[in-house]
């Protein structure tokens, strides 16, 4: 040990490289090593220079004077195998997945002045997209966060208030969803590393939209990955200290489940988790997939419960509840448990603020595909519209795609409805009437990323998304623009859409139409009519019930020709509902509705 360059500070806190004002200290938890050295730029990469000090419970720690920030590092373990190099557990930038650590200055971001207020959970409406293919500069090279920067105020101008970025930690090579993160506390390099992910999040504050980060605790990698057999230990030729040894090891992407039962790596999943809450200021997490957190097969089989998955996921939501009661938690579990999205004072409640909604997807995407009328069943749209968890309206996420529903061997719904040539009648006016019940079901509605631009074929990580769209079909654009503006009640007429409660007032599976109210309060400018044709088709005269008497606006019509040349067979107009019960309501009006369209009521606030 060279005692004039190092010495151990066992005093201070955490994990990795921290700078100090004369130097770095470092931390690493490698319990079956015999001893530990730390090389890089500032030993010139002499592997022996500096010996890091044994603490309890496995870890080693140990100051280097005179590294800094941006000094590459790797930690030296000699164990009872031989000796490995290890990149940084805790390493919050690499070059690369198969190159060095960076040590980072955490505290040099400036972050500004500026203040944002994460929207209410009811009126959330989130973008999921992908840095890699969302604005890409240069053709076969991936995005980054800089040029996804440059979109932002296009999703604000959309009304977009919230993002919700796929996982962009450190991954093999320069493409990929992000389901494969080999260091979860480092941002991919392609997408430019922290810094770049930080003026991301400032960036999209400054324009009023919330981030909510996708991350992966299900597994880790498989590949180019030095957690797995860290310090050489490992059991049943398994992952070693940080994964399961034995058959809870086993997920779909390898055995590269954690071990949720380690106190050290229970911490470094719940310190990650709680980093991007607070030190990149991120508004929200969304946790892939944590039917595998919680069971090995990721079913209901109670011989395969995971019950330190359950208690890991409960004491992160419990501490972001504490310490961020305005940020939300999303569950990917597709299970329809109200466990997930129960309270954690409640028996086997995981906490979650929402979780996608199986139940709303999977009919709603089969009535938009279906060929035939015939075959769409309005009581399945019925369920899907009524779903609710844990006795809460926005408890769950609801889409037509994610980047799971369109890829994997299926496609855009467009392209789903009309393979190849999206740019037609059937496919627009079923992809428009789609993310119209979207955006006024009960739930918190996501879109993602080009659905707006009516993207075709499916998502890939190498297929970007093709802006000169936006000019080709910015009728589609503006449909979206507005549906996103009359959920958010832009004019102060449809703050209903905005409600816990829905009224059903028809469910017509002869005629393929569904109507209901959407509400908070029973008042004018807040109750808000929907009313949905599956049907090819259209109907001029259709009579319906209503709740207050008066002037009735047409507010959405999907048909209109501005969304689109293809469209406007309909003239559609404002309605009076006069006396006279029907669907058990005490008003009655006709309306006019195209086919496959929807059509958005309300009346003017006195």
């Amino acid at each position: 040990m060279n005692d004039q360059n190092i010495a151990a500070q066992t005093k201070i806190e955490g994990m990795g490289a921290v700078l100090q004002p004369k130097g770095v200290h470092f931390r690493v938890w490698a319990p079956h090593a015999e001893s530990v050295f730390v090389t890089g730029n500032f030993s010139n990469w002499e592997q022996y220079t500096h010996q890091m000090v044994h603490e309890d419970n496995g870890y080693w720690a140990g100051f280097v004077e005179h590294a800094k920030d941006g000094d590459e590092y790797k930690y030296v373990l000699k164990t009872p195998s031989g000796e490995l190099l290890r990149n940084d557990p805790y390493a919050r930038a690499l070059t690369n997945s198969v190159g060095n650590s960076i040590v980072y200055n955490n505290t040099s971001f400036d972050w500004g002045s500026a203040q944002f207020d994460m929207p209410t959970w009811n009126k959330l409406v989130i973008y999921e997209l992908h840095i890699g293919t969302f604005n890409v500069k240069t053709k076969g090279n991936p995005g980054d966060f800089y040029s996804a920067i440059e979109k932002l105020p296009y999703l604000k101008d959309l009304g977009i208030n919230a993002v919700e970025i796929m996982p962009p930690f450190e991954f093999p090579g320069g493409f990929s969803w992000g389901y494969n993160p080999s260091y979860p506390f480092a941002i991919e390099s392609e997408y430019g590393g922290p810094d770049a992910f930080k003026a991301f999040v400032k960036a999209a504050h400054e324009q009023g939209i919330a981030v909510l980060l996708d991350v992966v605790y299900n597994h880790f990698g498989p590949t180019d990955m030095d957690l797995w057999q860290f310090d050489s230990w490992s059991e049943n030729g398994k992952g070693g200290i940080y994964f399961y040894n034995d058959w809870k090891s086993e997920t779909p992407w390898g055995d590269t489940r954690p071990d949720y039962g380690r106190p050290e790596v229970r911490q470094y999943i719940r310190d990650n988790a709680l980093m991007w809450l607070e030190e990149y200021r991120v508004d929200g997490l969304r946790m892939d997939m944590i039917v595998y957190m919680r069971n090995v097969h990721g079913d209901e089989s109670e011989g395969s419960v995971l019950s330190d998955g359950l208690t890991l996921l409960q004491w992160i939501n419990g501490e972001v509840a504490a310490k961020f009661p305005w940020k939300i938690t999303i569950a990917e579990d597709l299970h329809r448990l109200d466990s997930v999205t129960n309270g954690l004072d409640t028996y086997e409640g995981l906490g979650f603020g929402a979780q996608w909604d199986a139940d709303f997807v999977h009919p709603v995407r089969a009535a938009l595909i279906a060929q035939f009328d015939q075959d769409r069943n309005m009581d399945s749209i019925l369920a899907a519209l009524m779903r609710q968890y844990s006795g809460n309206a926005f408890k769950r996420v609801i889409y037509t795609e994610s980047h799971d529903e369109v890829a994997n061997g299926k496609s855009r719904v467009a392209e789903e409805i009309a393979s190849s040539d999206v740019n037609n009648w059937y496919s627009k006016k079923r992809a428009s009437l789609g993310i119209a019940m979207v955006l006024t079901a009960p739930g918190i509605p996501m879109i993602f990323q080009g659905h707006e631009l009516l993207e075709d074929k499916w998502f890939s990580d190498t297929d970007p998304i093709d802006w000169k769209r936006v000019k080709k079909f910015n009728g589609f654009v503006k449909l979206h623009r507005d549906l996103i503006k009359l959920r958010l009640n832009y004019n102060n007429n449809t703050e209903g859409l905005s409600g816990q409660n829905t009224h059903v007032i028809r469910v017509d599976n002869e005629k393929k139409i569904i109507a209901y109210n959407r509400f908070q309060n029973v008042v004018k400018g807040d109750v808000t009519l929907v009313i949905l044709n599956f049907s090819d088709n259209g109907y001029t005269d259709y009579r319906i019930g209503f709740a207050e008497p008066g002037l009735w606006k047409i507010r959405f019509n999907s048909d209109w020709d501005g969304y689109d040349k293809d469209f406007g067979d309909f003239e559609t107009l404002d309605t009076e509902a006069v006396q006279g019960e029907c669907d058990g309501m005490p008003f009655n009006a006709n309306i006019a509705i195209a086919p496959y369209s929807a059509i958005i009521l309300s009346q003017d606030r006195e």
